[in-house]
């Protein structure tokens, strides 16, 4: 009798093994990796990308399913000054590489009627891509277009810098047509004067988030310090469901540094390997001098961000596939770019000043490495 019972038990003990349902792919833990360093490659003389007579700045890239990469960039006229904030245009140029070199295409945004919050100028374009559709985030503004700047020195318009607004145009195809929207994706705080935003918003960074909603980190100025600058100069955070919002704001700016006005710009963030990363531009002043370098930052959810454990990323210095080395005035505006979902490029805003003090800014593609550490 006891030899049959401890058969049922058995029996019993099988079936249930059997009925127990399998983990879900979606359930497994996904794999790790705590801290990443990212180092610069050699860079081809072909990954620079210029345009006679014109100002051009930043950069960011998409492959379309023709195969081509898509650069999106600022550009204004050179022959003005450092007139960014109310020439700029947002213009498109293709490669077979990544890494160049780019051919100009078209104008993706351009100026339009200048009633529109965005009418006179789009500026610092960062692309997503999201279930087969194309976004085309920027900084756009309107303004009395008034060339402010003299030789030598830049000035800026103040109406246009405190008009910035965050925007998103969507397309079926990275070569357009591109649907702008008539409103900001992301306004300012009209509700509250000692917001941190209450002044203006620019500069989105934007990624997918591991549950599908997108997250957006961008550029604040608040109304604390005098106008027309305005201040302080801080990142806030801010998440939509989907990519034309709209957006949830979250209280509390990152990247800051205590009694630091300004110490960070141009971040671009992205979701890899359980965290979420940050490439940004650091501002430190030593007396009245600037002194820029590209850092690291990363975050488990994406509100919150530490210094990541390889901090220091790049003090400006790029070396070329010849061996020389060249010290850039301003090496910022860092875009990543992903190929079968590994880091493989760092498109930045580079520029050089001649012996007359004129500007020369073109974009620069760079190889980089990144080596996972658990």
């Amino acid at each position: 009798m006891k030899r049959i019972l401890s058969v049922i038990a058995a029996i019993l003990l099988v079936s249930s093994c059997a009925q127990k349902p399998k983990k879900a792919l979606s359930e497994k833990k996904e794999e790790r990796i705590e801290n990443y360093k990212i180092e610069f490659g050699k860079v081809s003389k072909t990954s620079v990308f210029k345009e006679d007579g014109l100002s051009v700045w930043g950069g960011t890239l998409v492959k379309g399913e023709d195969g081509l990469y898509h650069m999106y960039y600022s550009r204004w006229p050179k022959n003005i000054g450092w007139e960014w904030v109310n020439y700029s245009e947002i213009a498109h140029a293709t490669s077979t590489s990544p890494f160049g070199p780019f051919k100009f295409h078209d104008v993706a945004l351009g100026e339009r009627d200048n009633n529109k919050w965005d009418g006179t100028t789009t500026h610092n374009p960062v692309v997503l891509k999201v279930k087969g559709k194309y976004y085309l985030y920027h900084m756009g503004n309107t303004g009395n277009k008034k060339i402010v700047s003299v030789p030598g020195k830049a000035k800026i318009n103040w109406e246009h810098r405190n008009n910035q607004r965050i925007g998103v145009a969507v397309a079926d195809n990275p070569n357009g047509p591109w649907t702008r929207l008539d409103k900001p994706v992301l306004d300012i705080n009209h509700e509250d004067e000692n917001a941190y935003d209450a002044l203006m918003t620019s500069n989105p960074s934007v990624c997918e988030m591991k549950d599908g909603k997108i997250l957006m980190v961008y550029k604040a100025v608040g109304k604390k310090f005098p106008l027309p600058a305005g201040g302080p100069v801080v990142h806030m955070v801010a998440i939509a469901d989907t990519p034309t919002g709209p957006f949830k704001k979250f209280p509390d700016p990152v990247f800051v540094f205590e009694g630091e006005r300004f110490p960070a710009e141009d971040p671009y963030i992205w979701y890899q390997d359980g965290k979420y990363r940050a490439i940004v531009k650091r501002i430190k002043f030593e007396g009245k001098k600037r002194i820029f370098s590209l850092v690291h930052y990363d975050s488990e959810d994406g509100i919150k961000w530490d210094k990541a454990k390889n901090f220091e990323i790049s003090d400006k210095t790029v070396t070329w596939e010849d061996g020389t080395t060249t010290k850039f005035n301003h090496l910022e505006r860092p875009q990543v770019f992903r190929e079968n979902g590994e880091p493989i490029a760092l498109l930045c805003a580079a520029d050089t000043i001649d012996t007359n003090n004129i500007r020369h800014s073109f974009n620069i593609q760079i190889p980089i490495k990144i080596t996972k550490e658990k």
